[in-house]
């Protein structure tokens, strides 16, 4: 096992920059996970790693050593494709040992370590079958033990769930936890899904436009991102943002006032006119009950467009009137709305973020 550093790591293809200045260090036997969408440069960060690129610039460490131009052969990382990349022609067994083969391992340790990585994985009664006669996710549970049996310092994963449905997603993602609590091998995993992301990682790299937007651990990113990218990437619903103007003590919603109590304006340190994105979380907003609606007169006033019961909660997707964005509404239990009903909504102001308006940084709660 081994720590991962990396150090201002560029890479530009021709004139066009991939990834920009990357840096951050893993810690020996934590997971972390590079999570962003799609062409924010994290499987790019992957494949340097593995010495599958180079970097144009910067320092790549594996434990002690700077592997900058050590080749991927002899860095000792273990990486598992979205495709599986298993061999047709081979036997779950075979495949399984394929790496410890090819570094000339003794038959008999081999054979042993094939029989552990496959009751580990459940593969047992597989290894005589080839990947066409399996399910999807006994191929990753056969990717994974190829990983597994070569005893790496490193493991990378880029986008390995992919391919599973939803069940089977749930199920493979639960035992990946479980393998590395239990393996305690250093672990990089990709993925574009948040949820993968927030229930996998000891800490999350977000990434946008090929840099770093917030390194942390799940909760304190979901609980204070620094931008509105992040605000709106973790988290489903993604979190509601607002345009607004504030007034001193109210924010303009869209014609509509939101009264800002005296104690959160020192907070907030605005100027009057001052333009600016709200943010705020769809579990953050109440609906008013008929008699406080009829008292409350600074209320945002919604339409109901869709209604979406989940059983413990109900989701509902509404509009603001003049704005074309969704207003994503979770309460608990179930709700009697159709679309067209009017609807008072009770935001709370303690979870309230403030975004600039031109950069997406956020200003509240200060950094």
């Amino acid at each position: 096992m081994a720590s991962v550093r990396l150090e201002e790591i560029k890479r530009r293809f021709n004139q066009t920059t991939a990834i920009e200045d990357i840096s951050f260090t893993i810690p020996d036997g934590e997971f972390w996970v590079l999570v962003g969408p799609s062409g924010c440069g994290k499987s790019t960060i992957l494949r340097i790693i593995a010495g599958l690129e180079n970097a144009t610039s910067g320092n790549l460490f594996i434990g002690d050593y700077l592997v900058n131009d050590l080749p991927a052969r002899a860095r000792d990382v273990a990486m598992v494709f979205q495709n599986y990349a298993l061999y047709p022609h081979m036997t779950v067994a075979q495949n399984i040992a394929f790496g410890l083969k090819m570094r000339q391992v003794n038959p008999q340790v081999i054979k042993e370590r094939v029989i552990t990585v496959a009751q580990m994985l459940a593969l047992e009664s597989l290894l005589d079958r080839k990947p066409q006669q399996l399910s999807g996710g006994q191929q990753q549970r056969v990717a994974l033990g190829r990983a597994i049996a070569r005893k790496p310092q490193l493991f990378l994963l880029d986008e390995p769930l992919s391919n599973l449905d939803a069940q089977l997603r749930d199920d493979t993602r639960t035992e990946l936890k479980q393998l590395h609590q239990n393996l305690g091998i250093t672990t990089i995993y990709v993925t574009h899904d948040q949820v993968e992301a927030m229930t996998l990682a000891d800490k999350i790299v977000v990434l946008d436009r090929g840099r770093i937007q917030q390194i942390g651990d799940p909760q304190s990113i979901y609980a204070k991102p620094n931008n509105e990218m992040v605000a709106t990437f973790l988290g489903n619903p993604p979190m509601n943002i607002l345009p607004a103007v504030y007034k001193g003590d109210s924010f303009d919603i869209s014609g509509q006032p939101l009264t800002v109590r005296a104690e959160l304006q020192e907070k907030l340190n605005l100027s009057i006119g001052q333009v600016v994105n709200l943010g705020i979380r769809p579990e953050h907003i109440d609906l008013y009950t008929p008699e406080e609606q009829g008292e409350e007169k600074t209320a945002l006033v919604a339409e109901v467009k869709v209604i979406e019961p989940l059983g413990r909660e109900t989701l509902i997707r509404s509009t603001l009137p003049g704005l074309s964005d969704l207003l994503n509404i979770q309460v608990g239990g179930y709700v009697r709305l159709r679309p067209g009903d009017r609807l008072s909504l009770k935001l709370d102001l303690n979870q309230l973020f403030v975004f600039e308006n031109s950069t997406g940084e956020r200003i509240f709660p200060m950094k």
